[in-house]
């Protein structure tokens, strides 16, 4: 199986998320901030999906694909420096080396409730990598050999990615969303 050296983490393990109250507007808006940030990963993530939904039903030509990704903020990015995975690839781990290095351990510092929270979401962001190299090595071989066999799996790749990442989205936003304003993190 394609993806079976990566090991998966269950959603239903993470752990709890502490809530704080009477949080001020001041101290919601990092975490405004950081799903700001999370959306745009997130919008590209919906227009790829639904480009290779199309591809896949025959319903989007190569010339359809190519107009359709054009506007894309992530497209027009990288063509200023280099390839559309390369970059999408870069800019999340650029993202998730600022959480790591920064974002978590300050968080971790909070307490025991949030130190478990900081751990998790680092687990996370190993998964998101081996999938994101996966996916470069998929796209790379359906660039070198386009086919029906290649094409699925960059597919497989991609739709793994898209759920692991969309989830972690979320869960990170929930977990330390208000803590980066009520901590003073951010």
């Amino acid at each position: 199986m394609l993806l079976k050296d990566i090991q998966f983490l269950d959603d239903a393990t993470r752990p709890p998320i502490p809530r704080l109250e009477g949080l001020t507007d001041a101290q919601k808006a990092p975490g405004e901030h950081l799903k700001q940030i999370h959306d745009h990963l997130r919008d590209n993530m919906v227009v790829l999906g639904r480009l290779i939904a199309r591809a896949s039903e025959g319903k989007a030509t190569a010339e359809e694909v190519k107009a359709e990704t054009a506007d894309l903020v992530m497209v027009s990015n990288y063509r200023r420096f280099g390839t559309l995975c390369g970059q999408y690839c870069q800019f999340v781990h650029g993202h998730h080396s600022i959480e790591d290095q920064a974002v978590f351990p300050a968080i971790a510092a909070q307490g025991p409730a949030f130190k478990a929270i900081a751990d998790r979401l680092q687990a996370e962001h190993v998964v998101v990598h081996t999938l994101l190299e996966k996916l470069i090595d998929a796209l790379v071989a359906l660039a070198d050999a386009p086919g029906a066999d290649n094409f699925e799996t960059a597919v497989t790749v991609f739709r793994a990615l898209e759920k692991v990442l969309l989830s972690h989205l979320h869960y990170e936003e929930d977990a330390i969303g208000d803590a980066l304003g009520y901590y003073e993190i951010m």
